[in-house]
């Protein structure tokens, strides 16, 4: 299987650090989550944006294959949170599913990210303008495919690690070459 094609590697941003890749199938999205994972590490939070279809689900169940999580990752929109218990020693991983909460953080209390947080890795789809106030450190990840065209399975994805704990970079190195 061809690797995703990684572009702009670890490019400082303004408010963070950003790397760009585009992939162009579902199993390199996976692929792209399975080599995420490897960053990944008890506390951080991960927020997912992208219209329906784009593929955050299949990021996600990549995070969790490469966390090395107990379950099916499936999209978590029926039931708003998941919790994926570790195989091993790693964190495990809570995956949420925000589009149906409009009352954001407040609504979203009754789930205890913030005390999931600190033991976990928290995947939010949808949770841009909803999630910031958990941490400041965080990754946001913006999936973007093209409109009108389901049968084009390529993707634009940005990532844009904030605050010190991805001030280190490492975007760059999951993505690969």
């Amino acid at each position: 299987m061809e690797a995703p094609a990684a572009h702009n590697q670890a490019e400082p941003a303004t408010d963070g650090v950003s790397a760009r890749i585009t992939v162009t199938s579902p199993e390199q999205m996976q692929q792209l989550g399975r080599r995420l994972a490897g960053l990944l590490r008890a506390g951080d939070l991960v927020l997912l944006t992208g219209e329906l279809g784009a593929g955050k689900t299949t990021l996600t169940r990549g995070l969790g294959e490469g966390l090395g999580v107990r379950g099916a990752v499936t999209s978590p929109t029926f039931v708003i949170a998941r919790v994926h218990p570790s195989l091993g020693d790693g964190p495990p991983l809570v995956h949420v599913d925000a589009y149906r909460l409009a009352g954001g953080l407040d609504e979203m209390e009754d789930l205890d990210l913030d005390v999931s947080l600190t033991d976990s890795v928290v995947v939010v789809e949808w949770g841009e303008g909803r999630m910031e106030e958990l941490t400041d450190e965080r990754l946001h990840v913006l999936i973007h495919r093209a409109a009108g065209d389901t049968d084009d399975e390529t993707r634009e994805v940005a990532l844009t690690g904030l605050g010190a704990r991805w001030a280190a970079g490492g975007l760059a190195e999951a993505l690969g070459d």
